[in-house]
């Protein structure tokens, strides 16, 4: 039997793809919910996201969705919408092509025509941190104002604390891009873009469909106390029962996989322990606006709580969507990055400060801040409607520990800090590890 500790996207993906193997599994659960980040619920009969609010439906992804018998409540957005960023007090589309950069107002001239000296700087080197990897390619208007927001937006961290061979190296890798950013956009061999979609009754479709095909080998509210050595492989122990195992996999957050580890592999419970995740608040806003398009992101020098707006009701409301999202808008407060980047931008003890601030504020001053400053933006009152709080993997410099990570034979991890983050990440991993395991029975 292989035991999956942890029913988030990482393990039930791995379940179902063991499932299909045909391989024995169970999938234990803390919580009386599945899904993990992955988090939906209505309030005032309206959709909100807590966690990840749209996919791309690449071609896996697509299958997938069939797979799972999803096909019908999928939800495509509109191709035609617009990213933003916010600079120097008004949003400004973002130049997504080399014609977009051209017309674009979000850059001055002169920051497009030391864009265009891009093809003729050196590759990416693994060492150099990735604010200094976009600044000496693209320039540091264009870091500053478009890239480095767009980029560290994902992983609300200061691009100058993330290190490329520890985080942007591998995306670069899996996009095919070598020593130019632009010059494929060039020669246009940049393939369209996925459509962006969702679920007509939210991203949290996707857990409960895994769920469903995974089966009673999934078992909630059963939280993993701890896991011991024994002859042949491994035990889990639980409340009040203990089970052996063959495998174990840790789909776990990293802080409760340094627990796990703490007594069967030290050196590797140090490692991941030391793991810095990043606290965030997403605040979910009703407004009446006429703003139309994906939403926006805020340029590293406003040094501003607010990293981005998501315009949800713009996605997948109206045509092809639910009208019930109309005048939704999600709002992600996380501490400043640096506009510099670099080791001053770095999350230092001050950023850190920064972040236990943000955690003591309540969810009543976080959706007051999140709507005041959705107003400075864009000019309009905003509501709050509910604030969440999750916590993101930072893949910043702490991840240097992992390259020398070594664990026993018989445990494995899969998750959101081990490997490419994102949904296409976690099945990805999901489809190799299942593989591997096959190996290993052989």
């Amino acid at each position: 039997m292989i035991a999956i500790v942890g029913g988030g996207m990482s393990g039930l993906a791995l379940g179902r793809e063991l499932v299909r193997r045909g391989r024995e599994c169970v999938v234990f659960e803390a919580e009386d919910r599945p899904g993990g980040i992955v988090n939906s619920k209505r309030v005032d009969g309206l959709l909100l996201e807590n966690g990840p609010q749209r996919a791309r439906l690449a071609a896996p992804f697509a299958a997938l969705v069939d797979e799972l018998g999803l096909g019908e409540s999928l939800i495509l957005a509109p191709r035609d919408l617009d990213l933003f960023i916010y600079r120097d007090g008004r949003l400004r589309r973002v130049p997504l092509s080399m014609r977009g950069l051209l017309k674009s107002d979000a850059v001055s001239w002169r920051g497009k025509l030391r864009a265009m000296l891009e093809p003729l700087t050196p590759g990416a080197r693994d060492d150099e941190r990735v604010a200094d990897f976009f600044s000496r390619k693209l320039g540091r208007e264009l870091y500053e104002h478009v890239v480095g927001p767009l980029y560290g937006g994902l992983y609300g961290t200061d691009p100058g604390d993330m290190v490329v061979g520890l985080s942007l190296g591998g995306l670069l890798r899996d996009m095919g891009i070598g020593r130019s950013l632009l010059l494929p956009r060039l020669l246009r061999r940049v393939p369209r873009a996925p459509r962006i979609c969702s679920f007509a009754d939210g991203m949290e479709s996707l857990p409960r469909a895994l769920v469903r095909a995974v089966g009673d080998r999934v078992r909630l509210n059963a939280p993993v106390r701890a896991i011991e050595p024994r002859t042949g492989g491994w035990s889990v122990v639980l409340d009040g029962e203990t089970l052996p195992a063959e495998q174990v996999v840790l789909a776990v957050p990293a802080q409760v996989a340094a627990r796990l580890l703490r007594g069967v592999a030290p050196d590797a419970s140090t490692r991941i322990g030391g793991l810095r995740y990043n606290p965030l608040a997403v605040v979910h806003l009703r407004a009446d606006t006429d703003l139309r398009g994906i939403g926006f992101q805020v340029s590293l020098a406003e040094r501003r709580a607010l990293r981005g707006v998501t315009f949800s009701h713009c996605l997948f409301g109206g045509e092809g969507g639910r009208p019930d999202r109309n005048g939704v808008y999600t709002a992600y407060l996380a501490q400043p990055a640096h506009p510099r980047g670099g080791p001053s931008g770095s999350m230092g003890d001050s950023a850190a400060a920064r972040g236990r601030s943000m955690e003591a504020r309540t969810n009543e001053a976080l959706g007051d801040r999140a709507a005041s400053e959705f107003e400075r933006c864009t000019g309009y009152r905003a509501e709050p409607l509910g604030v969440a709080r999750p916590s993101m993997p930072a893949w910043d410099t702490s991840w240097s520990a992992l390259p020398g990570l070594r664990l026993p034979p018989g445990l494995h991890v899969t998750a959101n800090w081990e490997s490419r983050p994102g949904l296409t990440g976690r099945f990805a991993r999901a489809r190799a590890l299942a593989a591997s395991l096959d190996r290993d029975r052989r």
